[in-house]
């Protein structure tokens, strides 16, 4: 095999990376906030003259923004993005040339390691009285099938716990359907109890012996849409391919499974894994004033799946965090630390990105004072949740008070922070969750449908005022948020 070499290392420098085998992806348990310490810093409120800048600057982003442009320019001139293809190294293109135009400073990136998987084409035919094709998608980092396919018969379950407590008998030789419907909420909190099926699911059923699993797609949609995403294989468990099904393929299977106990199914994937291949994540700054050295970091993912451009996920993601900082740059009242935008490599199959930012930073995770990230579509922002030492809080309801005219109600203080946070909260940085409404954002996660045709321009305006406020008062804060004890991230 041709050794790797990275692209720093083709500019003539030495690059080090790190490459680890994920062992899953359902949410980070929380770490627990450290007790702060007698030398803890104490809070402080802002200005009056920060405050009336940050209200004034969530009332010009509710007049009109760029951010729209930018979800455009993405997805119009890029596309699909998946990491380690083509699409994804033009997105890397983009990012630094967007940034640069937008007058970021210290525009740069940061080589990454990824995976490389292909989809290739997929069958799913339902056999027996009444044939048809339904309309299904490979889950990502599935194996492809034989040429030939797979037949069997098809044994329904209502989700993964039930699908464990089997049998083998009952499943061995079999299609294992695992048939629990995603429900739709305005916060997506119901997406956490039916994406284990899809991560999942291919292993628990192929330790029963079954021969292929399909599943329900994670994912609030009526229409014709399979949604894929990201599948783990146990190392412990044999390797059987893996597809979710559209909502109404897989109401149409389960009716027919009703009256047909004996029902079958073909299956047929080409898909295949490459060898791994590099990307990169893309960082660029808004410098501070007398605490320069201190960083606010606002991250979104750059990456999509191959099915669609990925407008909503995370497109859209990428425009808040652009324009909310680009707002800031534009105020006379300037930040005093330094807001740092990164827009991470391969989130969606892997959090390589987020991974390689954390290694690489090394001691500097201790100036990153606090950290958010935008990957829920356009939102608006609903509602405010932290991770933060308890001496903070204080100053995270001032915060939500010039949020207020937005709607944004008070959360908890148990936030996850985001996907691509995980790897930074586990050393100890505090963490903010501007909660974005997903009320109809599963309807196309993940699936063809993420097109820029789903995109509200007004929504996104507001969900940029939301962050461009948080962001500006995180950066003018006179105390900090404290520290969140440091734990092992394993996923």
């Amino acid at each position: 095999m041709v050794p790797l070499v990275s692209p720093t290392a083709r500019r003539g420098g030495f690059h080090v990376f790190r490459s680890a085998l994920l062992a899953a992806v359902l949410l980070l348990p929380l770490v627990q906030v450290a007790p702060a310490s007698a030398q803890a810093t104490q809070v402080a409120d802002w200005s009056e003259a920060d405050l009336a800048t940050a209200a004034a600057l969530r009332d010009r982003a509710l007049k009109g923004t760029s951010a729209y442009d930018h979800v455009s320019s993405l997805v119009t001139e890029v596309g699909p993005r998946l990491a380690g293809s083509p699409g994804d190294e033009a997105a890397v293109r983009w990012a630094m040339n967007r940034l640069g135009k937008l007058g970021f400073t210290g525009v740069r990136t940061q080589d990454v390691l990824v995976p490389r998987w292909i989809r290739g084409t997929t069958e799913v035919t339902l056999l027996g009285p009444a044939p048809q094709p339904l309309v299904a998608a490979t889950l990502g980092g599935s194996i492809g099938t034989s040429d030939e396919g797979i037949e069997a018969q098809v044994v329904e379950v209502a989700s993964l716990e039930a699908l464990a407590s089997s049998q083998a008998g009952d499943v061995k030789d079999k299609i294992v359907f695992i048939n629990e419907r995603m429900e739709r909420t305005n916060d997506g909190s119901s997406y956490g109890k039916t994406v284990k099926n899809r991560v999942q699911g291919a292993s628990v059923a192929a330790n029963l012996g079954a021969v292929a699993l399909v599943i329900r797609s994670v994912g609030t949609s009526s229409e014709r849409f399979a949604h894929t995403g990201r599948m783990i294989y146990d190392v412990n468990a044999p390797r059987i391919p893996a597809f979710s099904l559209s909502n109404p393929d897989a109401d149409t299977l389960s009716r027919q499974l009703k009256t047909n106990k004996q029902l079958r199914l073909r299956l047929k994937s080409t898909a295949r894994e490459l060898p791994p291949a590099w990307s990169a994540n893309v960082i660029g700054e808004i410098p501070g004033t007398d605490r320069a050295n201190e960083i606010v970091l606002l991250g979104a993912h750059l990456d999509s799946w191959d099915l669609a451009p990925g407008a909503l996920d995370d497109g859209a993601g990428v425009a808040i965090v652009l324009e909310a900082a680009r707002l800031i740059s534009r105020l006379d009242r300037k930040p005093s630390r330094t807001i740092r935008v990164v827009l991470f490599a391969n989130e969606e199959f892997g959090l390589s990105g987020a991974k390689e930012y954390a290694q690489q930073i090394g001691d500097e995770h201790a100036r990153h004072v606090l950290a958010m990230e935008a990957d829920t579509g356009i939102g608006p922002v609903i509602r405010l949740e932290t991770q933060v030492a308890p001496e903070a809080l204080g100053a995270i309801e001032t915060m939500r008070k010039v949020l207020e005219p937005l709607g944004v109600e008070a959360g908890n203080n148990t936030a996850g922070g985001g996907a691509d946070l995980g790897p930074l909260r586990s050393l100890g940085v505090p963490v903010l969750d501007p909660v974005l409404d997903a009320s109809l954002y599963f309807d196309v996660h993940h699936t063809m449908n993420d097109t820029l045709a789903k995109v509200d321009a007004k929504a996104l305006d507001r969900s940029v005022a939301a962050y461009a406020v948080i962001a500006y008062l995180a950066a003018t804060k006179q105390g900090d948020f404290g520290r969140l004890a440091s734990v092992p991230f394993d996923r």
